[in-house]
């Protein structure tokens, strides 16, 4: 009796139905299987076969191309996690971040049951039920969002590409949006922000500069400060946080030029830097700490702002940030609290004010719309005016009414 051998953790993981095979024949040689449409007369199944000469990963990308091509006249036999899987391997203009976001999804949608769907074949109600198992199994408004517009850029993608016939969910409409984004309250910035300074304190009370455990508590808590201070400032993202240089800041000019997304290097999100002025607090900070860092060190500082050693010649990853901000409010009783609240923080304080070119500007958005998409819930209200001159015309007596408008709005009896 022959025995199966067991998966090790070398071997290549198994594909789902639909998404084609390889394997190599000889050492350099693979041979390359992906589905095709049905015969149209016999309706048997079909698949396309070829050679690939070269590695295991010219095979898979050959597997890839076959999938978007194959299937090209009428869509059928491309099960969605086939076009899932080609739709992360064809060329996008996404930031890192977004791709591993992207695939995280994908690998959801494809070990889902509607991965096993025939793409061309997919309907409104099929997915509308697909999203209420989803909510049912627990996920989230956000999750169950995020898995439908995924599932639809693909769909989107192989229309454009003609790799299916249509686009099926053309016209449909995704989940409804996520309440809007919440600021943190002003007393709980201020809480934020007197923690970050007492903790300084602390570490300077206690400050043993033999020591360089010592030295490094207080240049963590001076980071930590500024860290605070900017982002309720400025109200810049964690990974543009993270790409600050300490040369970035002119004065009281700061050029936010980078940011962090999956631990790479790459432009902000909007695909473009901006400059902003911080408040002339925080610019002081950033100075004075840029100064007594270099006196620590004995020698110039490094590029980056923020950086886990004395001379700043490395920076710290945006989940490191992140992590810091973590125990930080946890000291302030502020649970809740993240860094990218104090950007909500920001936006709100600047709509409600009405200015909003001054939040599209300073958040780094591309236009103005997505600022009012996404705080319109904080615009003032500026129809008082138009209120009165409503009240005013309904409760006006007519001509040869002798009745008067009361305080209260309602008519006077005749007396």
């Amino acid at each position: 009796m022959v025995q199966r051998q067991s998966r090790t953790s070398s071997d290549p993981p198994r594909r789902r139905r639909g998404s084609g095979s390889q394997r190599e024949r000889r050492p350099g040689i693979w041979e390359v299987r992906v589905p095709a449409p049905p015969d149209p007369v016999s309706g048997r199944t079909r698949q396309v076969s070829v050679t690939v000469h070269g590695t295991r990963a010219d095979a898979d990308a050959a597997r890839v191309q076959l999938l978007t091509t194959a299937p090209a006249a009428t869509g059928k036999g491309l099960t969605v996690a086939g076009l899932l899987e080609a739709w992360l391997a064809a060329e996008h203009p996404w930031k890192p971040s977004t791709r591993a976001s992207h695939r995280s999804v994908a690998c959801a949608l494809a070990a889902d049951p509607i991965g096993l769907e025939d793409a061309a074949g997919l309907r409104p109600a099929l997915v509308r039920a697909a999203m209420s198992r989803w909510q049912a199994n627990g996920g989230t408004v956000s999750v169950t969002g995020g898995r439908f517009r995924v599932l639809r850029s693909a769909l989107s993608w192989a229309w454009d590409e003609r790799i299916l016939p249509e686009q099926p969910l053309r016209g449909m409409r995704g989940p409804a949006r996520v309440p809007p984004r919440r600021p943190l309250p002003d007393a709980a910035v201020r809480a934020l922000i007197r923690t970050a300074e007492g903790a300084v304190l602390e570490t300077h009370a206690n400050h043993r500069p033999d020591r360089v455990a010592s030295a490094g508590r207080l240049h963590r808590a001076e980071q930590d400060l500024l860290l605070v201070r900017l982002a309720a400032d400025t109200g810049a993202r964690r990974g543009e946080l993270a790409a600050l240089r300490i040369g970035d800041v002119t004065g009281r000019v700061l050029a936010i030029e980078r940011a962090v997304s999956a631990g790479q290097l790459t432009l902000p999100k909007s695909g473009h830097g901006r400059v902003l002025t911080p408040g002339s607090s925080t610019a002081h900070l950033w100075h004075h700490l840029q100064h007594a860092w270099a006196a620590r060190a004995g020698e110039p500082l490094g590029p980056w702002l923020f950086s886990p050693d004395p001379g700043h010649h490395h920076r710290v990853g945006a989940e490191v940030l992140g992590n810091r901000f973590a125990r930080l409010r946890e000291g302030a009783g502020v649970p809740d609290a993240t860094l990218h609240r104090l950007r909500h923080s920001v936006a709100t304080f600047l709509v409600a004010r009405g200015q909003i070119l001054a939040a599209q500007a300073r958040l780094g958005h591309a236009d103005a719309a997505t600022t009012l998409r996404e705080y319109s819930h904080a615009l003032p209200l500026t129809d008082g005016d138009v209120a009165n001159a409503i009240d005013t015309h309904l409760h006006q007596p007519e001509a040869g009414d002798h009745t008067a408008p009361s305080r209260t709005g309602g008519r006077q009896q005749p007396t």
